[in-house]
């Protein structure tokens, strides 16, 4: 299919302003449908669950419908999608519950490539049940997972292997399935974190046959709200840490508490975005028609959208490497050959010789293009790579929505902050 980056562009307002949103690893901006979700919700049908009044059945029909949807975006059924504050939040409660699980002995696995929310709560999930740690550590060349390492580090004493499938500081995308493969081999569980692979590439859980998996909408172009899948007999058997008198079923045992309903509801306008892009002639559904049930067409839409922003976005970053590795003085951190787009996101981390990356990040602010710069709490990868006392690196996060021209609007500030 076609890729109108124009009309694309056009569905986020944010967008208008002129700034160049290079950021987005940290969090994407939002589409206009998504903004109409929230205001819609708010303003129709802003109430508590389970009422005997309209405003509260209204409600309840919304948060079913984004369940749904998170359904077919993830390929599961609605019963194994759970809403949080974010992916932290809820890897830290679901970590408790499994830590329930674990006795002395038992080993864990995490990588030094994971984003801090999938490594410190396994480190304290092992702490209270005397559990054994066991890391995966990295090829510092290319920033990619040594193999090895995983298949040396996964015994039969394994309980539970956390993997990323992407990494949120140097892009690099996971075997995740070879992953799963070995843990499940041994009967060990496998919790994996797609917070920053869900904004460029389709997810699919059925097909990993994870046992959980977990990202962040506000990360793929929505509000401010955390999404857990885990298989639904999982969910079932796992204790709950919760008040009384909350349900006993999954999800509603693991969504303690009154929810984020608006968010919740702009989570679906981030998912119907997304079938926008794989079906712009389809047009947006009329806002007050939602359903509880799975859209059997939804996820072929998700899929034509994400293959298209996945292409156009291999392009970014052959641009965005091509172009930082001609300035004197920038070194990237992670797969650079063009020939392996594929085996990343378009994350992008480098530094610059005799610059450190928060000065670096803060002259590229006063020409209004937006990068982070530090560890980004992936603490780990940034260590290994010897970086953690120098500031870290600055990362450029492209995703669909940004253009070659500001690609190359970044390129050339990296090369006048160079000379």
């Amino acid at each position: 299919m076609t890729f109108d980056i124009d009309a694309v562009r056009a569905q986020f307002p944010a967008l208008q302003t002129g700034t160049v949103y290079l950021d987005n690893p940290g969090g994407t901006q939002v589409p206009q449908r998504v903004l109409d979700r929230m205001t819609d919700y708010l303003v129709r049908c802003n109430a508590n669950k389970g009422g005997g009044f309209r405003t509260s059945s209204e409600s309840d029909a919304i948060i079913a419908a984004a369940h749904a949807a998170l359904a077919d975006f993830l390929n599961c059924d609605p019963r194994e999608v759970v809403f949080g504050a974010n992916m932290t939040t809820l890897t830290l409660h679901i970590s408790r519950s499994l830590a329930k699980w674990l006795k002395p002995g038992d080993e864990i696995v995490v990588t030094r490539l994971d984003h801090d929310a999938n490594v410190a709560p396994w480190l304290l999930a092992a702490q209270d049940a005397g559990a054994v740690v066991r890391w995966v550590d990295v090829n510092l060349a290319d920033a990619t997972l040594k193999i090895d390492d995983v298949t040396q580090a996964i015994t039969p004493k394994t309980r539970i292997v956390a993997v990323g499938y992407a990494s949120n500081a140097v892009g690099t995308i996971n075997p995740v399935k070879h992953v799963i493969d070995l843990a499940h081999a041994v009967g060990a569980l496998v919790y994996v974190d797609a917070v920053q692979y869900a904004p460029h590439g389709l997810v699919d859980v059925r097909a990993l046959d994870c046992d959980f998996l977990v990202c962040s909408a506000y990360k793929f172009f929505g509000p401010h709200v955390g999404v857990l899948y885990g298989k639904h007999d999982l969910l079932d058997r796992l204790p709950a840490y919760k008040v009384r008198p909350a349900h006993d079923e999954p999800p509603d045992k693991f969504e303690t508490g009154t929810l984020n309903h608006e968010g919740i509801a702009g989570t679906l306008g981030a998912i119907e975005y997304l079938e926008w892009v794989g079906d712009p002639a389809r047009g947006y559904r009329p806002l007050a028609q939602v359903s509880g049930e799975r859209d059997p067409e939804r996820r072929a839409r998700l899929a034509r959208g994400l293959a298209a922003l996945e292409t156009y976005e291999h392009g970014l970053a052959r641009a965005l490497i091509a172009g930082l590795q001609a300035i004197p003085g920038v070194r990237i951190y992670g797969i650079t050959d063009p020939e392996r787009v594929s085996e990343r996101v378009a994350t992008v981390s480098f530094t610059l010789a005799g610059q450190h990356p928060r000065r670096v990040a803060e002259q590229l602010g006063e020409h209004d293009i937006n990068v982070w710069d530090g560890n980004y709490y992936a603490y780990e990868i940034v260590r290994r790579l010897g970086l953690d006392e120098g500031g870290g690196m600055v990362r450029v996060g492209p995703v669909h929505y940004n253009t070659q021209d500001e690609i190359a609007a970044l390129v050339a500030a990296v090369r006048a902050l160079a000379t």
